[in-house]
């Protein structure tokens, strides 16, 4: 396919994805199918010559007791979420993919492959399911279901405290064409990890929190 259709740009956003109880249930799923995704494609970009590639992962990457507001150099500092964890684990490895193969033939062959967290994201053409949805989508389809049934009330998981940072699906795709065109990692105010070496990953969010 790579071959076929002269591709010179990659957005990576294909993923199996789903909310807590999605993650819980499908373990094995969520490890195999997204590396299966992000091996063959960032693998077979390179191959073909594909010079600008972004990678989307997710902000279940970074530890469940990273300092807040997170920053992209609290990647790999400590244990990860116990309910995501292969689904992380399969985005980390895309991560280091993308970081890995700059390192090793970005002067040679002259690739910039690069990654965005997004946070949680919502928008049109959203998956809806009762048990597997994200939270806005989820939420929505509660509601909904109680307005057209008349229920008296709304069951919403957790205890409230927690709080969650969302977006809206075009804006973050607003920000994937920035991260690949105008952002510049090599950049002084660009992350950095602890010992002054580029990130070539960026945070994306809204920076509101809502519990």
């Amino acid at each position: 396919f790579f071959k076929n259709e002269k591709i010179d740009q990659v957005y990576l956003a294909a993923a199996r994805v789903g909310g807590i109880n999605a993650n819980n249930i499908y373990p094995a799923e969520f490890i195999y199918e997204n590396l299966m995704i992000e091996t063959n494609v960032i693998h077979s970009a390179f191959k073909n010559g594909v010079k600008k590639l972004l990678f989307l992962g997710s902000s279940c990457i970074y530890p469940k007791n990273a300092k807040q507001p997170m920053k992209e150099e609290e990647l790999l500092t400590g244990k990860l979420e116990p309910t995501n964890e292969p689904y992380a684990v399969a985005k980390i490895t895309g991560i280091k993919m993308c970081e890995s193969y700059n390192r090793q033939f970005g002067n040679s062959h002259g690739i910039d492959y690069r990654s965005v967290m997004p946070t949680n994201i919502y928008g049109l053409g959203d998956n809806y399911h009762p048990e597997n949805s994200h939270v806005i989508p989820g939420l929505i389809h509660r509601f909904h279901i109680a307005k057209i049934k008349n229920f008296p009330y709304v069951t919403v998981w957790g205890s409230g405290s927690s709080k969650r940072e969302f977006l809206f699906v075009d804006d973050l795709a607003d920000a994937c064409l920035f991260a690949l065109e105008k952002w510049n990692p090599m950049d002084a105010n660009s992350p950095k990890d602890k010992f002054g070496n580029t990130l070539y990953w960026l945070n994306v969010g809204c920076n509101t929190e809502i519990s």
